[in-house]
């Protein structure tokens, strides 16, 4: 009997030196300089290590750190936390707009409001906004500067509304003739036109900022021959939010004509005119399988707020991702998370950890739930990759300038259910070469393993 488990033993260490084997000759093959790569393997049921390649060294983790921080905003706020943006009426006859900085609120939310206020026959001596549940930082820190114009990652603020982006549209006009541009809605904007009408143009059309001249100053260059639109964040959000509110002000022909004000909400003699709510379970998956940054900000700086009871600040949401560590009995000491994001080049995080995560992961409750809030194989941000995986394959994507990941699960051929992370952080290889070299290592992962 001793002889036969010896002998199984001695098989599976065989399988497993060949499968190790075949990985490291397909990542030779792959042209990377493996110093510039991380990878971790692990099995879910026994946390055992199957591969592993420069495991514990710190690299940029990208958008898979979203994974960890999302998962401590829903484990802070939870599934039934509701954004709520209230308007309420004093005895004193003055509105009180108070927001959260809810990321779904938009201008038809705003109007809702207005139309509830003017039903109720409201005319307000004046009408403040209480905007004191964020600090005013809207920008994360080591986020790019030349990210600004990035619809990827506007700005993210208590004053959220319409994703904080606005509509540019570009239209042609006579033949090699300036085009036409306008902004939508309405958005102090200045631009240097430098787009041409060319009824054979490429309709490529680049927006940089001319900060030197004013904040507000465009070059916007190019050759269009139909009409084009774009989204660019708003560099104001505040700025943005009052707009949006005026032009419901005005929609709703509500009565109102005097300037609106910051106050704090009274906690007497203030009764309730409406109320709209987002419910917070409506956008994990948005984070998760759409990659959103600008919501994912907004939570991470929403569920600090909630912990600490006070106002929302990145100070506020890293220690409340220090609780939730502690919780997991995970040692973060080799990481840091500096955003909700993973946008910014201060995030540091290493292989073994983010499988140490994933592991954690797989032993919650609601881990099914979890798992499917990933994107799947030709969805999300995997929607064109990891086609050949089909229903195999669970796992967030991540994406920087010279910076590539992938982490989360997959199911093997055998039936083995390992979790996995991929950082490349290589200034050589080309974007598509850092995605290409990822799926070939999860190929060979799912074929052996």
């Amino acid at each position: 009997m001793r002889k036969i488990i010896c002998t199984l033993i001695m098989m599976l260490f065989s399988m497993t030196t060949v499968s190790a084997e075949s990985l490291n000759r397909a990542i030779n093959s792959l042209g990377i300089n493996k110093s510039a790569l991380s990878v971790s393997i692990r099995d879910v049921k026994d946390g055992d290590t199957i591969y592993s390649l420069n495991d514990r060294t710190p690299r940029l983790p990208a958008s898979t750190l979203k994974i960890i921080t999302t998962s401590a905003v829903q484990y802070t706020l939870g599934n039934d936390y509701q954004y709520k943006t209230e308007l309420y009426k004093s005895t004193n006859n003055d509105l009180y707009l108070k927001l959260s900085g809810d990321p779904l609120l938009t201008t038809s939310d705003l109007e809702k409001l207005l139309e509830t206020a003017r039903e109720k026959g409201i005319t307000p001596k004046t009408f403040y906004i209480d905007d004191s549940a964020f600090d005013n930082v809207e920008w994360g820190e080591g986020w790019q500067w030349d990210d600004e114009l990035n619809p990827l990652m506007p700005r993210f603020s208590i004053y959220n509304i319409n994703s904080n982006l606005i509509d540019i549209e570009i239209a042609p006009t006579n033949q090699n003739s300036a085009a036409k541009i306008k902004v939508k809605p309405f958005y102090p904007i200045t631009f240097i036109n430098q787009v041409i009408s060319d009824a054979k143009g490429s309709n490529k059309v680049l927006i940089k900022r001319n900060e030197d001249i004013a904040p507000n100053m465009f070059s916007v260059e190019g050759a269009i021959s139909r009409a084009t639109a774009l989204k660019i964040p708003v560099l104001n959000p505040k700025i943005n939010f009052r707009l949006r509110l005026e032009d419901a002000i005005n929609k709703k022909k509500f009565e109102y004509y005097s300037p609106i004000k910051n106050s704090i909400l009274p906690n007497q003699n203030i009764y309730l005119v409406d109320i709209v709510t987002h419910d917070i379970s409506e956008m994990y998956p948005i984070v998760l399988k759409s990659s959103n940054n600008y919501i994912a900000e907004t939570l991470f700086k929403t569920a600090g707020a909630i912990w600490a009871n006070d106002q929302g600040s990145s100070e506020n949401s890293t220690k409340m991702l220090e609780a939730y560590f502690e919780k997991t009995g995970l040692n973060s000491e080799d990481i840091k998370v500096v955003d909700g994001s993973g946008v910014s080049k201060n995030n540091i995080m290493t292989a073994k950890f983010m499988t140490d995560f994933l592991i954690y992961k797989s032993t919650e409750e609601n881990f099914k739930d979890f798992k499917n809030m990933l994107p799947a194989a030709g969805e999300g941000t995997l929607r064109n990759r990891m086609l050949y995986f089909k229903g195999n394959l669970r796992a967030k994507t991540g994406t920087l300038s010279d910076t590539s990941a992938i982490a989360g699960y997959i199911i093997t051929r055998r039936g083995n259910i390992l979790a996995f992370d991929i950082m490349i952080n290589d200034a050589k290889s080309s974007n598509a070469d850092k995605k290409n070299i990822e799926e070939q290592i999860l190929r060979n992962i799912y074929l052996n393993y």
